[in-house]
């Protein structure tokens, strides 16, 4: 069965999207770490030049579609490290794997809605046959800075790295 590829920043343009700067690390790490075909993104936050800081918890402050819509500007983040290490989003062959926290109030439980914000980003970017993934959500009781979402995530990737 033959795929049909799908230009990831002709799906941001679509979509009225733009790809942030990566944010620099707030402590003694790194953005992301290469090992072969595997790239692995240090958790980023809802923080934005446009959308400014989310700050706060889910169930209190925030609703689960709000929460959704803050996981959304990670997903953004996210690919913008991307590009970033990459050079194009078009190296990347599978988004693998994708481990969602939300800031969220102890009876609050709708935490994989929230992250959908970000998986269903990647799908729209990436396509189904790409952006599908395995994936956690869960809810804490305090994230850096109160953020109300934090998203790590693994590609594959092929290309120089």
């Amino acid at each position: 069965m033959a795929t049909t590829a799908i230009d990831p920043y002709a799906r941001l343009e679509a979509l009225g999207l733009h790809l942030p700067p990566p944010p620099p690390p707030v402590a003694n790490f790194v953005g992301a770490v290469r090992i072969g075909e595997l790239l692995f993104l240090s958790g980023q936050g809802p923080v934005s030049p446009v959308y400014g800081w989310k700050l706060g918890k889910v169930g209190a402050d925030f609703t689960a579609a709000e929460g959704y819509d803050h996981a959304r500007i990670v997903g953004l983040n996210l690919l913008g490290v991307l590009h970033h290490e990459l050079g194009s989003l078009t190296h990347v062959t599978r988004v693998v794997k994708v481990l969602g926290m939300v800031n969220a109030t102890p009876d609050f439980t709708a935490h994989p809605s929230v992250i959908n914000g970000c998986s269903d980003l990647f799908g729209e970017i990436f396509g189904p046959e790409i952006g599908a993934h395995a994936r956690s959500a869960f809810g804490v009781g305090s994230l850096p800075g109160n953020i109300s979402v934090e998203i790590e995530a693994i590609f594959a990737v092929r290309g120089q790295g």
